[in-house]
């Protein structure tokens, strides 16, 4: 039995006046992965393993890759439901073996018949991302709305073989059916376009530099996701009458803006997505815009919630408190102070790194500057040193940086992939 408690984080004390309301609510799942460990194994859950087989995979390539899909495989409970797409300019379904798209369930059988199919991958065609996110919706629509949908999707080169309108409206079609998590192998695939997809279903994002890297990551995908026992959850968000919720981002493990993902459960309440749990704990990043009110007078600025369905699991207060202290309103909460600053150093590092491939160096130059004053004014070393492969460190304080003239292109990728992972705050 999977339980879940919530807690807020801000300093709710205002000047006289103000409107903005901040907080940070970390959710806390313990529990959740029982249900993978209980006698009935994967049942309820379903996998799609999605493997590029265009000819840029070559022969190198694409026994790597049916290597990496045999890992995953060996990791997907018994009980689970599963199918294997090979995806070029087409995309079509290995395992099964079934003239219409169909799931089978693991056991000794299948798991064994499976890892024999993936041994005829073969490199030939383009690359239609879309085509293979269809696919695998169709696959996903065998199963009850119920189970926990999961797909890896792993891609070596770019997008080329659909428009970048098809690929918007398959990623459209397919989010909120299932969850992905997406990779990409070496240095010819679009950090921005592969990262869309893994945004849209709830997924992350990373690279794999070389082929032989492929198994373990498949491996580690697949083993992380048999352990979320919980399949799709919501963050609720109420906000009394006349306010208005600004936005709601998930800022730990990753980066994620969920605002644009508001349904209305109510005419005060809306829901976010936050697809499956494990025993985890994320940090959201919530604020709520509350009418001016006079000193004195206080507020209960939201109710922060996760609820399974109609179950509402844990709940954390959001308050706002007029003040005419200055050394009460002018606290900034750590935490809203340091996922502020994470998420502007992403923003700079994506920018920053667009700017570059686009030929604007200026531009380039201060945007990856001022990541660097970031990353050095929040201690993050692992990013800093990220950064000093693509650029020269002159004053790290001052973010003075100078572009390196050769860079390897995937330092530049690994650093694009990293930006939305953040640092845990403690509290």
């Amino acid at each position: 039995m999977a339980t879940f408690t919530a807690e807020a984080f801000q300093n709710e004390y205002l000047p006289d006046g103000a409107t903005d309301v901040h907080a940070i609510v970390r959710i806390d799942a313990s529990g959740a992965s029982q249900a993978i460990a209980s006698p009935s194994g994967g049942a309820g859950a379903a996998e799609v393993i999605m493997v590029d087989t265009s000819g840029s995979m070559g022969e190198r390539g694409i026994q790597q890759g049916s290597l990496a899909a045999t890992a995953a495989l060996q990791e997907i409970v018994d009980g689970t439901h599963f199918a294997v797409i090979a995806g070029n300019h087409l995309a079509w379904q290995v395992y099964p073996p079934a003239p219409v798209p169909g799931l089978a369930i693991m056991d000794a059988r299948t798991r064994s018949e499976a890892m024999n199919a993936v041994r005829g991958f073969r490199a030939d065609g383009g690359t239609a991302m879309g085509q293979w996110l269809l696919a695998a919706r169709q696959v996903f629509a065998q199963v009850p709305d119920s189970f926990r949908k999961h797909a890896i999707l792993l891609t070596d080169g770019a997008n080329e073989h659909e428009t970048p309108d098809q690929l918007t409206w398959a990623i459209q079609s397919c989010a909120g059916n299932f969850q992905a998590d997406c990779r990409g192998l070496g240095d010819r695939w679009q950090v921005d376009e592969v990262r869309r997809i893994a945004s849209a279903l709830l997924g992350t994002v990373d690279l794999i530099p070389r082929p032989e890297e492929m198994a373990e990551e498949f491996r580690a995908l697949m083993r992380t996701s048999m352990s979320r026992g919980v399949a799709n959850a919501e963050i609720r968000v109420w906000a009394p009458q006349g306010a208005q919720v600004l936005f709601v981002k998930q800022v730990s493990p990753t980066l994620e803006d969920l605002t644009n993902r508001r349904r209305e459960v109510n005419p005060l309440t809306g829901g976010y997505p936050t697809g499956a749990w494990s025993d985890e704990s994320r940090d959201y990043h919530v604020a709520v815009r509350l009418p001016a009110k006079s000193v004195g007078q206080e507020q209960l600025a939201a109710r922060v919630q996760l609820a399974l369905g109609d179950d509402v699991q844990a709940q954390a207060l959001v308050k706002a408190k007029w003040s005419n202290d200055d050394a009460l309103t002018a606290r900034i909460n750590p935490q809203v102070a340091q996922y502020t600053g994470q998420a502007e150093l992403a923003a700079a590092i994506q920018d920053g790194l667009a700017a570059k491939a686009a030929g604007r160096d200026d531009e380039a130059t201060s945007k990856l500057g001022r990541a660097v004053q970031l990353a050095t004014q929040a201690g993050n070393d692992e990013m800093t040193t990220r950064l000093k492969k693509v650029v020269d460190i002159e004053d790290p304080e001052t973010g003075t940086v100078r572009l390196k003239k050769q860079v390897e292109k995937l330092d530049e990728m690994a650093l694009d992939t990293a930006s939305t992972k953040t640092t845990r705050v403690r509290k």
